[in-house]
């Protein structure tokens, strides 16, 4: 019996996985536009995962918000293998920016670095939609899904949106079930 229970394991794992998939997918449908996605969607290489940069600590770690909204983005980065990343954040302390920390984050944690694009100059929301548009219209991106913190998300999206930025999927650790990390997120 124990051979049969390893065997149907991977299998529970994964119509556990295509179940959150399914309900992830009916979200976006019927969720209003203001929330985020309680679990990623499936989103093709014209769409942009940008991660919102949260304030480092002064010797230039990042605070716990911001290795939540990484791992976050990991899942969405699971769902949607060809978006490219964009981390967006400068702020820098002891010579490290918001941007810079988290593509180290990403590619220790198993995103090729090829799919990392950093934004390293915005100091606040407004600038992170702004240089996000301009970095995602050199690359012939033509939308996103935003990768921040619940409370932050209604005026993240707006700002992308007033950007110019089509917002097609917002999601954030606080909303991400936690089947869904532990299922899809990083390890470690």
């Amino acid at each position: 019996m124990p051979a049969i229970r390893n065997t149907l394991r991977p299998t529970g794992i994964r119509l556990l996985a295509t179940a959150a998939l399914a309900i992830g997918t009916w979200g976006a449908v019927a969720a209003p536009a203001a929330q985020a996605n309680p679990i990623p969607t499936i989103h093709g290489g014209n769409t942009a995962i940008v991660i919102l940069g949260y304030g480092l600590l002064p010797d230039g770690r990042m605070r716990p918000e911001l290795v939540d909204r990484l791992r976050t983005a990991v899942v969405q980065a699971a769902f949607s293998p060809a978006s490219p990343i964009i981390a967006t954040g400068g702020n820098p302390h002891a010579g490290v920016t918001e941007g810079d920390a988290m593509a180290h984050w990403l590619i220790a944690h198993g995103i090729g670095a090829n799919r990392i694009h950093v934004e390293s100059r915005a100091a606040d929301t407004i600038q992170n939609a702004r240089n996000s548009a301009a970095l995602m219209r050199s690359m012939g991106i033509t939308d996103a899904v935003v990768v921040t913190s619940s409370n932050h998300m209604p005026r993240a999206a707006n700002d992308f949106v007033r950007a110019g930025v089509p917002v097609v999927g917002r999601i954030s650790p606080q909303e991400l079930p936690g089947l869904v990390l532990d299922l899809a997120g990083p390890r470690g």
